[in-house]
């Protein structure tokens, strides 16, 4: 089986470093960080790749790099290969392991900021450095007093927040750098610091084509990713006019 991957930059480097040992992982594609802030925006990237994607004939499966991510791959499906898709709520579940895990880390910590390699790499992450990028690009484009507010409203989100978390993964790039910069943005902040390692099986095992029921959404050609309120994630939406 030839497969395809499709998945958020946040992850190329993660996916990258696997894959090089997986023959049958023909061609990664990664689309820009960000998108799950934009869902329709998402959604409409994701099945654009699968489209391009399925051109190629020798594809015969294509896999998620995502998460369900704000349900911005909700409805995305296949015409002709198969469709996989890790029963995660976002990017962070592929690296911790589980959706088990990641649950339980949260309802203990609630508030946490996730930081990893490819998310460092990835975008701004909170801290001095994406203060001082958005505060220089609106006085350039605003000026001084305008700046101020707009400073002060781009970051009360951060009020949600509390702990800053740094997910160890497999020795994936200089991690050791991206812990102490993380470490200095959680203090910079006045959040806590926790490191944790992460879990590569599942990511690994996604890239493999080991697929149970239980951890991954396998698609048949014509079905779509259809969320659920239920601990599975998402499930698929049965293709009406397939032929079975």
């Amino acid at each position: 089986m030839n497969i395809a991957v499709i998945t958020c930059d946040v992850l190329t480097e993660e996916i990258q470093h696997f894959a090089k040992n997986l023959p049958q992982v023909k061609a990664i594609h990664a689309l820009e960080q960000g998108l799950h802030s934009f869902p329709e925006q998402l959604r409409a990237k994701v099945q654009e790749a699968i489209d391009a994607v399925e051109a190629d004939p020798e594809i015969d499966a294509i896999v998620l790099g995502y998460g369900l991510c704000s349900r911005g791959v909700e409805g995305c499906g296949t015409e002709r290969c198969q469709f996989v898709v890790a029963r995660a709520h976002d990017c962070i579940t592929l690296l911790l392991g589980s959706k088990e895990r990641y649950s339980e880390y949260v309802k203990k910590n609630p508030g946490t900021y996730w930081y990893s390699v490819g998310w460092n790499r990835a975008h701004l992450i909170p801290g001095p450095e994406r203060v001082e990028y958005y505060r220089r690009e609106y006085v350039e484009k605003y000026g001084e007093e305008n700046a101020d507010y707009l400073m002060e409203m781009e970051q009360q989100w951060l009020r949600d927040y509390t702990r800053a978390t740094f997910i160890d993964f497999g020795g994936i790039g200089d991690e050791e750098a991206e812990a102490t910069r993380t470490k200095a943005c959680a203090d910079w902040l006045g959040w806590e610091y926790d490191r944790v390692q992460g879990d590569t099986r599942l990511l690994t095992d996604l890239l493999a084509g080991t697929w149970d029921d239980q951890r991954f959404l396998v698609l048949q050609p014509g079905e779509k990713i259809r969320y659920t309120i239920t601990d599975r994630v998402m499930d698929a939406e049965p293709c009406k006019n397939c032929p079975r």
